[in-house]
Protein backbone atom coordinates (compact mmCIF):
# COMPACT_ATOMS: atom_id res chain seq x y z
CA UNK A 1 0.00 0.00 0.00
CA UNK A 2 1.19 3.53 -0.70
CA UNK A 3 1.26 6.31 1.86
CA UNK A 4 1.23 10.02 0.97
CA UNK A 5 2.64 12.20 3.75
CA UNK A 6 2.73 15.97 4.02
CA UNK A 7 5.87 17.52 5.52
CA UNK A 8 5.33 21.08 6.66
CA UNK A 9 6.86 23.67 8.96
CA UNK A 10 7.47 27.37 9.36
CA UNK A 11 9.98 29.28 7.27
CA UNK A 12 13.64 28.15 7.89
CA UNK A 13 12.43 25.41 10.26
CA UNK A 14 14.80 22.84 8.72
CA UNK A 15 12.08 21.12 6.71
CA UNK A 16 14.32 20.49 3.69
CA UNK A 17 16.98 18.88 5.89
CA UNK A 18 14.31 16.59 7.38
CA UNK A 19 13.04 15.78 3.87
CA UNK A 20 16.56 14.66 2.90
CA UNK A 21 16.66 12.41 5.97
CA UNK A 22 13.42 10.75 4.88
CA UNK A 23 14.79 10.45 1.33
CA UNK A 24 17.85 8.62 2.66
CA UNK A 25 15.47 6.15 4.35
CA UNK A 26 13.67 5.48 1.06
CA UNK A 27 10.92 8.09 0.71
CA UNK A 28 10.04 9.70 -2.62
CA UNK A 29 10.20 13.49 -2.09
CA UNK A 30 8.08 16.06 -3.93
CA UNK A 31 9.31 19.61 -3.29
CA UNK A 32 6.40 22.08 -3.50
CA UNK A 33 8.78 25.08 -3.40
CA UNK A 34 10.58 23.72 -6.48
CA UNK A 35 7.23 23.33 -8.25
CA UNK A 36 6.42 26.90 -7.17
CA UNK A 37 9.58 28.16 -8.90
CA UNK A 38 8.82 26.15 -12.05
CA UNK A 39 5.29 27.52 -12.50
CA UNK A 40 6.42 31.17 -12.54
CA UNK A 41 9.02 30.91 -15.29
CA UNK A 42 8.47 33.26 -18.27
CA UNK A 43 5.45 32.61 -20.50
CA UNK A 44 3.81 30.19 -18.04
CA UNK A 45 0.17 30.79 -17.08
CA UNK A 46 1.05 31.94 -13.51
CA UNK A 47 3.82 34.23 -14.84
CA UNK A 48 1.30 36.19 -16.93
CA UNK A 49 -1.12 36.42 -13.98
CA UNK A 50 1.58 37.65 -11.59
CA UNK A 51 2.66 40.39 -14.01
CA UNK A 52 -0.96 41.42 -14.56
CA UNK A 53 -1.43 41.65 -10.78
CA UNK A 54 1.90 43.12 -9.60
CA UNK A 55 3.20 44.97 -12.67
CA UNK A 56 6.28 44.62 -14.86
CA UNK A 57 8.59 46.30 -12.34
CA UNK A 58 8.98 42.91 -10.60
CA UNK A 59 10.71 41.51 -13.71
CA UNK A 60 14.45 41.15 -14.18
CA UNK A 61 16.10 42.08 -17.51
CA UNK A 62 15.76 38.48 -18.73
CA UNK A 63 11.94 38.66 -18.05
CA UNK A 64 12.18 36.28 -15.10
CA UNK A 65 10.32 37.31 -11.96
CA UNK A 66 12.62 38.84 -9.35
CA UNK A 67 11.59 36.65 -6.42
CA UNK A 68 13.38 38.87 -3.88
CA UNK A 69 11.52 41.94 -5.11
CA UNK A 70 8.22 40.09 -5.17
CA UNK A 71 8.90 38.71 -1.68
CA UNK A 72 9.51 42.18 -0.23
CA UNK A 73 6.28 43.34 -1.82
CA UNK A 74 4.00 40.54 -0.59
CA UNK A 75 5.46 39.89 2.85
CA UNK A 76 4.84 43.49 3.86
CA UNK A 77 1.25 43.44 2.59
CA UNK A 78 -1.19 40.69 3.60
CA UNK A 79 -3.62 41.45 0.75
CA UNK A 80 -0.88 41.18 -1.86
CA UNK A 81 0.36 37.89 -0.35
CA UNK A 82 -3.19 36.55 -0.55
CA UNK A 83 -3.38 37.57 -4.24
CA UNK A 84 -0.09 35.82 -4.99
CA UNK A 85 -1.19 32.65 -3.19
CA UNK A 86 -4.48 32.67 -5.11
CA UNK A 87 -2.45 32.59 -8.33
CA UNK A 88 0.20 30.05 -7.37
CA UNK A 89 -1.51 27.59 -4.99
CA UNK A 90 -4.01 26.11 -7.51
CA UNK A 91 -1.18 25.62 -10.05
CA UNK A 92 1.05 23.89 -7.48
CA UNK A 93 -1.86 21.75 -6.23
CA UNK A 94 -2.65 20.63 -9.79
CA UNK A 95 0.91 19.31 -10.30
CA UNK A 96 1.04 17.66 -6.84
CA UNK A 97 -2.25 15.85 -7.59
CA UNK A 98 -0.78 14.43 -10.81
CA UNK A 99 2.36 13.25 -8.98
CA UNK A 100 0.27 11.63 -6.21
CA UNK A 101 -1.93 9.84 -8.77
CA UNK A 102 1.17 8.49 -10.57
CA UNK A 103 2.70 7.37 -7.27
CA UNK A 104 -0.47 5.57 -6.12
CA UNK A 105 -0.80 3.85 -9.50
CA UNK A 106 2.83 2.66 -9.43
CA UNK A 107 2.64 1.47 -5.81
CA UNK A 108 -0.67 -0.43 -5.82
CA UNK A 109 0.98 -3.76 -5.11
CA UNK A 110 4.01 -2.65 -3.12
CA UNK A 111 4.92 -0.58 -0.10
CA UNK A 112 5.89 3.02 -0.77
CA UNK A 113 5.98 6.39 1.00
CA UNK A 114 5.78 9.71 -0.82
CA UNK A 115 6.51 12.88 1.14
CA UNK A 116 5.17 16.22 -0.06
CA UNK A 117 7.59 18.84 1.27
CA UNK A 118 5.38 21.95 1.41
CA UNK A 119 5.45 24.93 3.80
CA UNK A 120 1.79 25.92 3.34
CA UNK A 121 -0.18 22.66 3.52
CA UNK A 122 -2.70 23.98 6.06
CA UNK A 123 -2.76 27.54 4.73
CA UNK A 124 -3.46 26.28 1.19
CA UNK A 125 -6.02 23.73 2.41
CA UNK A 126 -4.26 20.80 0.73
CA UNK A 127 -4.14 18.50 3.75
CA UNK A 128 -7.01 16.48 2.24
CA UNK A 129 -4.52 15.10 -0.32
CA UNK A 130 -2.39 13.46 2.38
CA UNK A 131 -2.77 10.39 4.59
CA UNK A 132 -0.57 11.80 7.37
CA UNK A 133 1.10 15.14 8.12
CA UNK A 134 4.43 15.80 9.83
CA UNK A 135 5.30 19.19 11.28
CA UNK A 136 8.90 20.32 11.68
CA UNK A 137 8.82 22.73 14.61
CA UNK A 138 11.37 25.42 15.47
CA UNK A 139 11.24 28.16 18.10
CA UNK A 140 10.43 31.63 16.77
CA UNK A 141 13.63 33.15 18.18
CA UNK A 142 15.70 30.63 16.19
CA UNK A 143 13.62 31.29 13.06
CA UNK A 144 14.37 35.02 13.36
CA UNK A 145 18.08 34.31 13.82
CA UNK A 146 18.19 32.04 10.75
CA UNK A 147 16.17 34.42 8.56
CA UNK A 148 18.36 37.39 9.47
CA UNK A 149 21.43 35.35 8.59
CA UNK A 150 20.11 33.56 5.44
CA UNK A 151 18.09 36.34 3.82
CA UNK A 152 19.85 39.35 5.33
CA UNK A 153 16.54 40.59 6.78
CA UNK A 154 15.85 42.87 9.73
CA UNK A 155 14.07 41.49 12.79
CA UNK A 156 10.84 43.19 11.63
CA UNK A 157 11.09 41.73 8.11
CA UNK A 158 11.81 38.31 9.58
CA UNK A 159 8.77 38.52 11.84
CA UNK A 160 6.58 39.59 8.89
CA UNK A 161 7.53 36.42 7.03
CA UNK A 162 7.03 34.20 10.08
CA UNK A 163 3.63 35.75 10.88
CA UNK A 164 2.48 35.33 7.26
CA UNK A 165 2.18 31.61 8.03
CA UNK A 166 0.00 29.74 10.50
CA UNK A 167 1.65 29.48 13.93
CA UNK A 168 3.50 26.34 14.98
CA UNK A 169 0.99 25.79 17.79
CA UNK A 170 -1.92 25.80 15.35
CA UNK A 171 -0.10 23.49 12.96
CA UNK A 172 0.85 21.12 15.80
CA UNK A 173 -2.84 20.66 16.65
CA UNK A 174 -3.53 19.54 13.08
CA UNK A 175 -0.41 17.42 12.46
CA UNK A 176 -0.11 13.67 13.08
CA UNK A 177 3.56 13.87 14.01
CA UNK A 178 5.73 16.75 15.30
CA UNK A 179 9.51 16.84 14.92
CA UNK A 180 11.19 19.17 17.40
CA UNK A 181 14.09 20.72 15.48
CA UNK A 182 15.37 22.91 18.33
CA UNK A 183 18.04 20.42 19.33
CA UNK A 184 20.95 18.72 17.56
CA UNK A 185 20.85 17.16 14.08
CA UNK A 186 21.30 13.78 15.80
CA UNK A 187 18.15 14.33 17.90
CA UNK A 188 16.22 15.33 14.77
CA UNK A 189 17.45 12.22 12.96
CA UNK A 190 16.32 10.01 15.86
CA UNK A 191 12.79 11.48 15.61
CA UNK A 192 12.77 11.01 11.82
CA UNK A 193 13.74 7.33 12.11
CA UNK A 194 11.08 6.69 14.76
CA UNK A 195 8.34 8.29 12.60
CA UNK A 196 9.61 6.42 9.53
CA UNK A 197 9.19 3.06 11.30
CA UNK A 198 5.66 4.04 12.37
CA UNK A 199 4.76 5.07 8.82
CA UNK A 200 6.21 1.84 7.36
CA UNK A 201 3.78 -0.10 9.52
CA UNK A 202 0.92 1.86 7.88
CA UNK A 203 2.17 1.67 4.28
Amino acid sequence: MSLVVGLTGGIVSGKSTVAQMFKALGAIIIDADKIGHEIIVPKKHAWYKIIATFGENILQDNTEIDRKKLGKLVFSNHKMLKKLNEITHPEIEKIIKIKIAEFRKNNRSKQGIMIIDAPLIFEAGTEYLMDKIILVSLEESEQIKRLKHRNNLTREESLCRIKSQMSNNEKAKKADYVINNNQSIKKTEEQVKKIWQEMLSLA
